[in-house]
């Protein structure tokens, strides 16, 4: 079994949009994996619904594992999507535009 441990970075944890994107690499990756919090039940990690009940905020501490022991890569993946923050603003880019000569 390969366990990661990590802590949630969306600065307003695993909501909808960075749970969506998680959930997706958990499925694409073609391991089956599971996502617990910090003493709770392990959850499908490739499901959303699962993954968004746990509830878990910003700085949580949860552990990925899965039994295929030739699954590290696919784990690395995933740890690195959780400890990204995904509510870093966007540049505005209305404000940003090249102005055009008339």
């Amino acid at each position: 079994m390969i366990e990661r441990i990590v802590r949630i970075g969306s600065a307003n944890g695993l909501h909808a949009r960075p749970a969506k994107f998680f959930t997706k690499a958990a499925a694409d990756s073609g391991v089956k994996v599971t996502l617990a919090k910090a003493g709770g039940k392990p959850v499908n990690a490739a499901s959303i619904l699962a993954v968004i009940s746990l509830g878990l905020g910003n700085g949580d501490e949860v552990t990925l594992a899965t039994s295929d022991d030739s699954a590290g890569a696919a784990l690395d993946t995933l740890v690195a999507l959780l400890a990204a923050d995904h509510d870093l603003p966007v540049a505005d880019t209305a404000t940003s535009a090249t102005p055009v000569a008339v």
